[in-house]
C-alpha cells in the first residue's frame, strides 16, 4: 500500500475531512517530476483503435460553434485539424496502458472502488471542452504544458445550458477562481463545481482521475433487477386479512403497508443487499471488453503452482475490479468484475492481498481454496501472470 499520497502539505485524512465533495483544492508539484506515462502519439494511437473510447470536440473561436466526433479515428484526421481549439479526449487509458494503471494506485486514499477511470485530454493552445460541470469528483493532473483553470458556482440537471452545442456547455460563465497548471501540478474539483479548462499552451497534456457516482436512479434499478431475478413467480402480494370497505376503489393504508413491508423484507434480509452491491460496484466499464478468449487453454491450478513456486506474480488485470465484504461469521465475501464468491475467514490474508496489493505471490496462496480461486480468476482474464524477469522491470 502506499503511504505517500499526492495531496502536497496536507494529510490524506485532512483531504478527506476538508475537501472531498465539499471544495476544490489546487495542489501544486503533487507530482515531483511527473513522466507521463502516455505521449501524445501514442495517445493519438489509442484513439485510432475500435475498442477504445474515444473524442474530438472542436471549437470555431470566430462564432462559438462546437462540434464533437467520436472514434475510432483514422490517422489521416489528426493531420487534418486545426492549428488551435481542438481537444483528444480518450476514456479508461488505465485499461490499455499498465503504467498508467499503476497512477492510479496513487489515488487508494479513496475507497479503490470508488475509483472509475483515468481520461487523458490532448489539446493545442485555446483548446478545451468549455465550461461545464460533473456528477461526479475529478482530479485533474497536468502532464505536459500548461492549461488554466477556472472553477465557480454550484450546478444541477436543471441548470441551464447551450442548446446548440454537442456536448454539455454552460451558457453563464463567471469564474471565481483561476489558476494555471504546471505539470505535476493537480486541481481537486468535487461534484457540481462548475470548472472551464483551457490549454495555454500546444502540446498540452491533461490526466484526469474519476469516481464512480452511480445516481439513485441506476442504485434502485439495479437492485430491483438483482432482487427480481432471484425471486419465483409464485411469491405475490397477499392480503389474508382484508376486510370489507366502504368504497371498493379505495387503496387504503393496508395496501400501503402491505406493498412498503415487500421493499423492506429484502432490504432486511442479511447479506442480500451487500452482495448485490458488491457485485454492481465491481462490474467493469466495458464488460464486453473483460469476456475471456473461449480458444485459449484454460490454466489449471496444477500449472499456477509451478509457476508460483518459480517465483511468479500475479497481478490485476487492467479493466478489472476487485473488492470485498467481510461477513458477521467473518469469512469474507471477495467481488471480481460484478461476480463473487465466499472465502473462508482463514484466507482473509489472500483476500485482503489480491484486493489490495500490487502483486501476489506463493506466500499469499497457500491453500487449495486459493489455489483454485486464483486459477479461475486468471482463467476470466480478472489476474494476469508475468515472466520472471519482465516482473523484475515493474
Amino acid at each position: 500500500m502506499i503511504d505517500n499520497y499526492p495531496l502536497g502539505d496536507i494529510t490524506a485524512e485532512q483531504f478527506l475531512s476538508e475537501y472531498w465533495q465539499k471544495k476544490p483544492l489546487l495542489i501544486r508539484n503533487a507530482f515531483p517530476d511527473f513522466e507521463p506515462p502516455v505521449s501524445a502519439d501514442e495517445l493519438a494511437g489509442l484513439a485510432c483503435e475500435a475498442d477504445v473510447e474515444s473524442r474530438l470536440i472542436i471549437q470555431n473561436p470566430s462564432n462559438d460553434e462546437w462540434s464533437l466526433e467520436n472514434g475510432p479515428f483514422d490517422e489521416e484526421r489528426f493531420a487534418s485539424l486545426p492549428k488551435t481549439h481542438w481537444t483528444l479526449l480518450v476514456q479508461a487509458v488505465d485499461h490499455w496502458v499498465p503504467e498508467a494503471k499503476a497512477l492510479l494506485d496513487q489515488f487508494r486514499f479513496i475507497p479503490s472502488w470508488r475509483i472509475d477511470d483515468l481520461m487523458i485530454s490532448y489539446a493545442p493552445k485555446g483548446g478545451g471542452v468549455g465550461p461545464h460541470f460533473d456528477n461526479y469528483d475529478v482530479f485533474l493532473l497536468q502532464a505536459e504544458g500548461q492549461r488554466r483553470w477556472e472553477v465557480g458556482g454550484q450546478y444541477h440537471e436543471g441548470s441551464p445550458r447551450r442548446n446548440d452545442a454537442p456536448v454539455m456547455i454552460l451558457p453563464e460563465w463567471d469564474a471565481e477562481e483561476s489558476f494555471i497548471l504546471n505539470p505535476g501540478d493537480m486541481l481537486y474539483v468535487p461534484p457540481q463545481l462548475g470548472h472551464n479548462g483551457i490549454a495555454e499552451t500546444d502540446n498540452c497534456i491533461t490526466y484526469s482521475v474519476g469516481f464512480r457516482a452511480p445516481s439513485h436512479a441506476e442504485i434502485l434499478r439495479n437492485f430491483t433487477d438483482f432482487v427480481g431475478e432471484q425471486v419465483t413467480n409464485e411469491m405475490r402480494y397477499a392480503d389474508t386479512d382484508i376486510k370489507l370497505q366502504n368504497s371498493p376503489s379505495l387503496i387504503n393504508n393496508d395496501a400501503f403497508n402491505k406493498v412498503r413491508d415487500i421493499f423492506e423484507s429484502y432490504l432486511k434480509e442479511p447479506g442480500l443487499l451487500e452482495d448485490w452491491f458488491g457485485q454492481y460496484i465491481t462490474e467493469p466499464k466495458y464488460p464486453e471488453l473483460m469476456q475471456p478468449d473461449d480458444e485459449a487453454e484454460p490454466i489449471s491450478p496444477k500449472e499456477l503452482q509451478e509457476y508460483l513456486d518459480n517465483g511468479g506474480l500475479l497481478f490485476r488485470a487492467e479493466g478489472s475490479r476487485f473488492a470485498y465484504r467481510q461477513k458477521q461469521v467473518k469469512n469474507y465475501v471477495l467481488f471480481v468484475n460484478g461476480v463473487s464468491c465466499e472465502v473462508h475467514a482463514h484466507e482473509g490474508d489472500f483476500v485482503r492481498a489480491i484486493c489490495d496489493n500490487e502483486a501476489i505471490g506463493s506466500d499469499f496462496i497457500k491453500s487449495t481454496e486459493t489455489l483454485e480461486i486464483a486459477a479461475e480468476l486468471l482463467n476470466m482474464e480478472a489476474l494476469r501472470t508475468e515472466l520472471d524477469d519482465e516482473v523484475e522491470e515493474v
